[in-house]
């Protein structure tokens, strides 16, 4: 499977999991960096590997609010959702058996148990303070 391009326009779409796994990784990248094109044949190698995730590709010169709004620092960044929910975010490349593996981590979650302990940390976080805590 190709990678997709995403922009601010598609990125809601395209995060929300239109593979069968609703896996997407996202590759964080500008065509000025080094580290970006030598880990673009890596990232794509896996897309063919894993044709149940999808793999976009998102260009931070192009989609600088985007990339704003996730305050991509360094480049590459890879990022990982399933279901919507970001589960993994790291600056830098990683080798493909390392890919490989990250997405096996993702398969394998239990996801009603993350978007438990996601709406927990929502919750806790909307609770104000009572005196004295």
């Amino acid at each position: 499977m190709a990678t997709v391009v995403v922009t601010e326009s598609t990125f809601r779409d395209v995060v929300k999991g239109s593979g069968p796994s609703g896996i997407v990784l996202l590759d964080w990248w500008a065509s000025w960096c080094g580290p970006c094109r030598a880990f673009a044949p890596i990232y794509e190698q896996a897309s063919e590997r894993h044709p149940d995730a999808t793999f976009g590709k998102v260009d931070t010169d192009a989609e600088q609010g985007l990339a704003g709004a996730f305050a991509i620092h360094s480049i590459p960044t890879l990022m990982i959702f399933r279901e919507g929910i970001l589960l993994f975010s790291q600056p830098g490349t990683v080798p493909g058996g390392v890919l490989d593996d990250l997405l096996r981590q993702a398969r394998g979650l239990d996801m009603a148990k993350v978007r438990a302990e996601v709406a927990a940390e929502a919750a806790a976080a909307d609770k104000p303070e009572a005196p004295g805590e």
